[in-house]
């Protein structure tokens, strides 16, 4: 919107792009500690700036990948300079043909050095990118490390404690979740 001229927004239109009411809306973004004015809306820079708080915290939070196959590859490149605040600091692999150089601004380290690199650099977010049969050795590796955020790219059903979060995302299932919906959708 800001992009496009816009300064202030109401929470109807918010509204109304998210699919929620308005009332909805102005409860959740409550939780930014920022507040609009009936009259005059959201200030959107400002509103931004709030969203931007609660979501990435007010400091870099820094994100190692494990496996730099043709996904992690992808993931880097896709990653790259997209946020400020969530940065894909470093990789790591077995390959010795991808370790010691830079794939779209990411240093790839190799295996054994990852504790000593995650702990260096106090990482706490990895994404998973490994084959399944070596996932959850690589994953121990990771919480030993200090890791506490994981996002979960392989089959594999990770073993982790409680206090930490892992997310898994199986793009196969997604696609076939899509393929489902999107048959049943052309059948009516």
């Amino acid at each position: 919107m800001y992009g496009e001229g816009e300064r202030q927004v109401y929470s109807h239109k918010l509204a109304k792009l998210a699919g929620f009411s308005p009332g909805l809306v102005r409860r959740d973004l409550m939780v930014t500690g920022y507040s609009g004015s009936p009259n005059r809306g959201y200030d959107i820079t400002e509103l931004s700036a709030a969203l931007d708080l609660v979501l990435n915290g007010n400091q870099e939070q820094l994100v190692t990948l494990i496996g730099v196959g043709d996904l992690g590859r992808a993931l880097l490149k896709f990653f790259h300079g997209l946020w400020p605040d969530l940065t894909i600091r470093n990789a790591f692999d077995i390959d010795p043909e991808k370790v010691n150089r830079v794939v779209c601004g990411t240093r790839v380290h190799h295996m054994n050095e990852l504790t000593e690199v995650i702990e260096s650099e106090a990482i706490r977010i990895a994404i998973l990118v490994v084959p399944d049969e070596v996932a959850q050795e690589v994953t121990d590796q990771l919480l030993q490390a200090g890791v506490k955020s994981l996002l979960n790219m392989t089959h594999a059903r990770l073993r982790v404690p409680v206090d930490v979060y892992t997310e898994d995302l199986d793009v196969s299932i997604a696609l076939e979740k899509v393929a489902f919906f999107g048959q049943e959708a052309n059948k009516g």
